[in-house]
């Protein structure tokens, strides 16, 4: 029992709290024995959810919280003034060593907050970036960073590229993957000064494969395995991305069930389209990494359902057996030296 990766998931987080998060950690459970999962929030709602399944009970625990963050409260307050909440008690079990992984799909300024205070950063890490995998026509992308750090420097970017290279070798398992700076053309000289001042840098950075600028049309096409930017550029990239997604998904159903005939077409398509459709699916790929930090903290969409849950728990298995921090660290460390 001493060898389980344990994982402590919020389960007062999120559109689908408590439901979905304990549905999502059960399935973890019950898909591998080498995880424990700690559901943290409201004991009774919490145990009322788990009345639902079949589980080791030995390999779920439930840790009260009365407290629940909410995304609309400011999040350095909220961090400091709800020290009941599932948010702090989860980030403290990750800085006590006593969980390996923190995983939320509650207040996201929360986390990325309460994550650097009570966590805290790896020695060298500048700025922790927040980094969803993406769906692409040739598999995935890492997008770094997409929502924690509004004001990123150059030497920021860097370590983004360094730190996702390591996280796309290692737990996606692309060998020497391809990194490129978002830009508005392929040009070197483009670009705004954030981006003209840190092209240089990626270039001359002998621990990462850059191949240039990426225009984000481009991205979907899978041009880059590591797609780097400041997080109002990522994050922007990323809803976009998400909204098109969508509505492309309802203009293809419209469109299907639009005559008789492309009902009938539709029905032989079905199956062929469902697995298509599938590989562009967030949720397959787990929640995003806040990479950096003296642990593994994953933020989830909002939205996240027991699918998605069930794969962030379950990616933190890779992460922790590859000792992604530790490669990290020596990443980091040998460029200093």
């Amino acid at each position: 029992m001493s060898d389980l990766i344990n994982v402590c998931v919020d389960a007062m987080g999120g559109d689908n709290a408590p439901g979905e998060l304990v549905k999502g950690a059960v399935m973890a459970v019950n898909e591998s024995d080498k995880v424990k999962v700690f559901l943290i929030g409201q004991e009774a709602a919490v145990n009322t959810e788990l009345k639902k399944y079949t589980y080791d009970a030995s390999r779920v625990e439930v840790i009260n919280a009365e407290e629940v963050i909410d995304p609309n409260e400011a999040p350095v307050l909220a961090i400091r003034k709800k020290k009941d909440s599932s948010i702090v008690k989860g980030l403290e079990l990750v800085k006590n060593k006593k969980c390996d992984a923190f995983l939320s799909a509650g207040s996201t300024g929360a986390v990325l907050v309460g994550g650097q205070i009570i966590v805290g950063r790896l020695k060298g890490v500048e700025r922790p970036p927040l980094a969803p995998v993406i769906p692409t026509e040739n598999g995935i992308a890492l997008l770094i960073d997409c929502g924690a750090n509004v004001d990123a420097r150059s030497s920021h970017l860097v370590q983004f590229a360094k730190m996702g290279s390591v996280y796309m070798e290692h737990v996606m398992g692309i060998k020497n993957p391809r990194v490129a700076i978002v830009n508005i053309g392929m040009e070197e000289e483009k670009g705004n000064a954030l981006v003209k001042e840190t092209f240089p840098l990626l270039k001359n950075c002998p621990d990462i494969n850059f191949i240039g600028s990426i225009e984000a049309r481009d991205i979907p096409q899978g041009a880059a395995d590591v797609i780097v930017c400041e997080a109002f550029t990522g994050n922007v990239i990323l809803k976009m991305y998400e909204g098109v997604a969508a509505s492309l998904i309802n203009v293809i159903k419209k469109g299907l069930m639009s005559t008789l005939r492309s009902k009938l077409g539709a029905l032989m398509i079905k199956p062929a389209l469902k697995k298509t459709l599938k590989g562009f699916s967030l949720e397959d790929y787990g929640g995003a990494p806040l990479l950096g930090l003296n642990g593994l903290v994953i933020k989830t969409h909002g939205s996240s359902k027991a699918v998605e849950v069930k794969n962030s728990v379950l990616q933190v298995i890779t992460f922790v057996e590859q000792d992604i921090n530790g490669k990290i660290k020596e990443q980091l460390s040998s460029a200093d030296a």
